[in-house]
């Protein structure tokens, strides 16, 4: 932890404390290993957020600051105990901070219950903090030494303490080379809070970081352990409880969320006595000459989210294929050649009409193409339509090449119609304005931007999808899925997941990050079944209703 600075309790007060939350960690790490069994919000929390909590639980609360620390030392000498039998080498590498702190008293934890156990300081001793010189002169009355260096010696387990999350910036000169001298070890690396190098808020590597087996971090995950690169550098990520808790909030709550535990506990109530038309009628626009496959990727998926009727709007041309492949659905079709232009827009004009009066929810754009029926299309539903509505793929590239469209969207909002916009980043880029790589280096902020200027809901896809609404303050950032679903088809799927919810009756903005989760949910199955080398978007379809029977079943 990095603030530990008031509330100091007296030293022989820290065993009879250590002694009493032994029993409670005992209980609570056999608890928290089972599965959840429940859909679960969990808040991701930033540097500057956790520290105020931290400080709020020892100004406002009277938490002592040397209790949390050895809380969380606690912690972490359980997570390793039940990994490595006692007698194990470990040595403690600690900084100066109250990181530095909570590792030297994880090594007097361990070296009590039958460890070997060497401690080292990187940094200047006159410069620790009130907490770690406590520590340090209690394992010093305990006949422990603080080494300067880590030497040659070889150990089986490796404690990185040195920064926390206060690292601000890259690590130079012994501290740099700590750093590499760890990751070249052949011991077992736990990190405690953050791997030492990895910022905290953007996950980006600052120089040189940790790679660790195991990162034990305390209340919250942090947004580094979930963004990438750094989640990659995290190894197993454990979060405990070490009385920091929401409490410690002060009604101002984290910006970012994410979920865990089974998707099932989100989903839309079932009617017993309902029928087709009781979960809901879709209207999917999508389509185009030579491109049937996104249209059926997305109606099928529709379709295993429990909504009861789907319609299929796309050219004459994919009739067949659809009927073969996908008989449950019903279709609208229309012809791209033949009579005149005019005549042909004319119709199309009048049959969405009637389809748009049918449905509950209108999705556009998977596979659309953006010739002149596609933007007739797209005008008709913006302009006209008064359901909700979820826009993806060439929907979004014909908004981003027309301002009209564009401005038709805008007017949508003041009327509260709930529309989604399902952007990956290069559509974000397109449409929002800037580069890719401001995009994506402003990741977690930019589709709140882009929720406000529209009245949308943005879902902006990428190995973490980010999704914010126009008037919440919470972001959701998913943390399910993996990067076998980096294939053609999956933002179709994830288009007729989210459809298939605001039918049933769910409202856009939960619809869209609950069927985030899902969608990465089956997308994590289908990689067990598959593979993450040879998953396809059909893949993930097929694990939809066996993610929500999985549910079913506890």
């Amino acid at each position: 932890m990095d603030i530990r600075r008031e509330g100091n309790v007296p030293e022989k007060g820290i065993w009879c404390i250590s002694f009493l939350l032994y029993k409670i960690w005992v209980l609570k790490m056999d608890e928290d290993k089972k599965e959840n069994k429940t859909l679960e919000k969990r808040y991701i929390v930033s540097a500057g957020e956790m520290k105020g909590y931290d400080r709020n639980t020892i100004q406002h609360f009277g938490v002592s600051s040397l209790v949390l620390m050895e809380r969380a030392a606690l912690a972490v000498a359980e997570e390793i105990g039940g990994r490595f039998a006692p007698g194990k080498r470990v040595l403690i590498v600690a900084g100066c901070g109250n990181n530095g702190g909570d590792g030297i008293a994880v090594g007097r934890i361990l070296r009590e219950r039958g460890y070997e156990v060497d401690f080292c300081m990187i940094g200047e001793r006159e410069k620790c903090s009130k907490e770690t010189e406590i520590q340090c002169n209690i394992i010093e009355k305990y006949g422990c030494p603080l080494q300067d260096k880590i030497g040659n010696k070889e150990y089986d387990i490796m404690v990185d303490a040195l920064f926390g999350i206060g690292l601000s910036r890259n690590p130079e000169g012994r501290f740099e080379e700590a750093v590499k001298t760890i990751n070249e070890s052949q011991a077992f690396v736990c990190s405690v809070d953050i791997p030492s190098g990895i910022h905290t808020d953007s996950g980006e590597i600052m120089g040189v970081a940790i790679k660790a087996d195991l990162t034990v971090t305390f209340a919250f995950k942090k947004l580094g352990h979930v963004r990438y690169p750094g989640c990659g550098y995290c190894g197993e990520v454990v979060c405990r409880d070490i009385g920091i808790t929401q409490e410690s909030f002060l009604g101002k709550t984290p910006e970012f969320y994410t979920f865990c535990g089974l998707p099932l506990e989100g989903m839309p109530a079932r009617d017993g006595g309902g029928n087709k038309g009781t979960f809901g009628k879709v209207l999917v626009i999508a389509g185009s000459v030579n491109m049937s496959g996104a249209c059926e990727l997305c109606a099928r998926s529709v379709y295993r989210m429990g909504a009861g009727m789907v319609k299929i709007v796309t050219p004459e041309e994919n009739r067949i294929i659809v009927q073969t492949n996908l008989p449950e659905a019903l279709l609208s079709t229309y012809r791209t050649q033949g009579a005149g232009r005019e005549e042909l827009l004319g119709k199309l004009h009048q049959r969405l009409e009637k389809d748009m009066e049918w449905a509950d929810c209108i999705v556009i754009g998977p596979g659309l193409g953006k010739n002149g029926e596609a933007y007739a299309l797209l005008k008709q539903v913006l302009d006209e339509g008064k359901k909700p509505l979820v826009i993806d793929a060439d929907g979004l590239n014909l908004l981003a090449e027309n301002e009209d469209l564009q401005q038709l969207l805008k007017e949508c909002a003041k009327t509260h119609r709930e529309i989604v916009l399902t952007p990956h980043l290069a559509e974000f880029a397109r449409l929002f304005g800037g580069t890719l790589e401001d995009i994506k280096r402003n990741l977690l902020h930019k589709p709140k931007e882009m929720a406000e200027i529209y009245g949308c809901t943005i879902v902006c896809k990428d190995a973490r999808t980010v999704v914010a609404t126009p008037s919440g303050r919470e972001i959701y950032l998913n943390t399910s899925g993996n990067d076998g679903m980096a294939t053609a088809g999956m933002g179709d799927v994830l288009t007729g997941i989210i459809g298939g919810l605001i039918a049933q009756g769910m409202d856009a903005g939960k619809a869209a990050c609950h069927g985030v989760y899902i969608h990465g949910k089956a997308g994590d199955m289908a990689a067990v079944e598959e593979s993450r080398y040879g998953l396809m978007a059909g893949d993930v379809v097929n694990c939809l209703t066996k993610v929500l029977q999985k549910g079913a079943q506890q």
